[in-house]
């Protein structure tokens, strides 16, 4: 299993300007990583995505790691002012994108669901046939490249791992799979090792993440929490300093003989380059536990 990190982990630096997104390929080298992930490029003035992902395609090489995975946004409901073929064309560029940078996989994002002024109906069987649509198009575009794809269980409307398996099942295509967040399942207050062990049969790719949790009867805890769907507080965290059980999900994948990446998405408070050190010494403590 090779162990990777997303370049989200390093978004704080990238943004107050302390590192150039580029410069994570080689931080993630450094810091002892077989691979890393990029999401949506923070270009520099007169960049493009073209030649962003080219010049990170160039630096991997010279580093000796691998970019196994590029992350994008979508949304098949919304995307495109509600045009469907108009946000499946625009994915597909993105596939283009991932092929220059040398992924292997892309996770693009289903929908953030019906919007308060969608007059028609609203419920997830509603959007299934949708989303099944847009991801069998862009699957079946990116299979030419090698690129598997995927959906992640990331926000709050396609989420739960019951969602996510229907609407992997329902593409049943090959090339075609889960990015399984073991942290993200709380977001929709499911336990993250019973809907990991749903979805690992179709998993591409895992992230190791982990967040505090405080119950939704307690006060807000104030700044850097958020709420999930059923009202509990949550707030990124350092691995293994959480609430996620992450030996538990671990020993879930040995199971399954998961042999994919293995990526540190950290989204917590501290300097991110503690909170991603300390993340991988205990990642790695755990995994010879599992």
């Amino acid at each position: 299993m090779k162990l990777g990190v997303s370049s989200y982990s390093f978004l704080r630096l990238v943004q107050e300007g302390k590192m150039k997104q580029i410069d994570v390929i080689k931080k993630a080298k450094e810091m002892g990583f077989d691979a890393v992930e990029f999401i949506n490029f923070i270009l520099e003035d007169g960049e493009t995505d073209e030649s962003f992902a080219k010049r990170a395609y160039e630096e991997s090489k010279k580093v000796g790691i691998d970019i196994e995975s590029y992350t994008i946004s979508s949304d098949f409901i919304n995307g495109s002012n509600g045009d469907l073929e108009a946000e499946i064309e625009r994915v597909k560029r993105e596939v283009d994108i991932a092929n220059i940078l040398g992924a292997k996989s892309m996770r693009h994002d289903a929908t953030i669901g019906f919007t308060d002024d969608y007059t028609g109906q609203r419920s997830f069987e509603h959007a299934l046939p949708i989303l099944i649509r847009g991801y069998r198009e862009v699957t079946e575009y990116a299979m030419k490249y090698g690129i598997k794809t995927m959906v992640e269980n990331h926000g709050f409307f396609c989420q739960d791992s019951s969602r996510v398996e229907k609407l992997v099942n329902g593409v049943n295509h090959p090339n075609f799979g889960v990015l399984i967040d073991m942290g993200n399942f709380v977001c929709v207050d499911e336990q993250p090792e019973k809907a990991l062990g749903v979805l690992m049969p179709y998993a591409f790719h895992v992230h190791a993440k982990d967040f505090h949790i405080k119950s939704g009867m307690l006060p807000d805890p104030g700044r850097g929490w958020f709420q999930s769907r059923g009202g509990n507080y949550l707030r990124g965290s350092i691995i293994g300093h959480g609430d996620v059980p992450i030996l538990q999900c671990l020993r879930i994948m040995k199971k399954y003989n998961y042999d994919g990446v293995l990526s540190i998405e950290f989204e917590g408070l501290e300097d991110p380059l503690t909170g991603i050190e300390v993340g991988l010494e205990n990642l790695r403590k755990y995994i010879e536990m599992a």
